[in-house]
This record gives C-alpha cells, structure tokens and sequence, in this order.
C-alpha cells in the first residue's frame, strides 16, 4: 500500500523533513516513488509546503497518508477533517465474571 509519510532529513538534533509518497513496508529513510513537499518543524511557526496537485494526484490513487501527514493536509484544506465517532474505540474487551458458589 502506498503511503503519504514524512522522510527524515537533516543532522542530528536539526531534524527537517520530505513529504513522501513510498511503500508502507518500506523503511522511514528508504526509496521513495516521489517526494511532494517539505516540513521544518525548526522554524517559527513551521513550515509546510507541498505540490498540490500531485498530493491530489496520488489521493486519488488510493495513497493513504500517516495521522501527522493527514492533519497537516487538513490545515493546508487539501483533506477533509475525519468525522469523530467514524471508528469504534480500540481497546480490550472486558471479560464477564460468573458467579461461582463453592
């Protein structure tokens, strides 16, 4: 599956990062099918910048972008904001308890 993801670039302790289109299995720094934009959490206030047109591109294509991806998406009005209440809650399920007499 393809994913919409961030891609770590820049020293350490001085991270900066591509926004990526690459395969879901793929490691976080590995080859990506194409890079559409840039994030720089360093700067004030952040900076993120994308090719619309081929995010819309590669949406359309049935890539799915990561929870950080999609969020800043949704603040540049390229996605829509998922609908609370669209998931069940993941959790355990909590086991019944039978009486027992002894």
């Amino acid at each position: 599956m393809l994913r919409l993801r961030l891609k770590r670039t820049g020293r350490k302790g001085e991270p900066h990062y591509r926004v990526v289109v690459m395969q879901s299995t793929n490691p976080r720094d590995g080859m990506a099918v194409e890079e559409v934009g840039y994030y720089n959490p360093r700067t004030q206030p952040s900076t993120f910048t994308v090719k619309e047109d081929r995010v819309k591109y590669w949406l359309s294509q049935g890539a799915q972008p990561t929870t950080t991806v999609r969020a800043y998406l949704v603040k540049a009005g390229l996605m829509e904001a998922p609908r609370k209440g669209s998931k069940k809650p993941v959790g355990k399920k909590k086991k019944k308890e039978s009486s027992q007499e002894d």
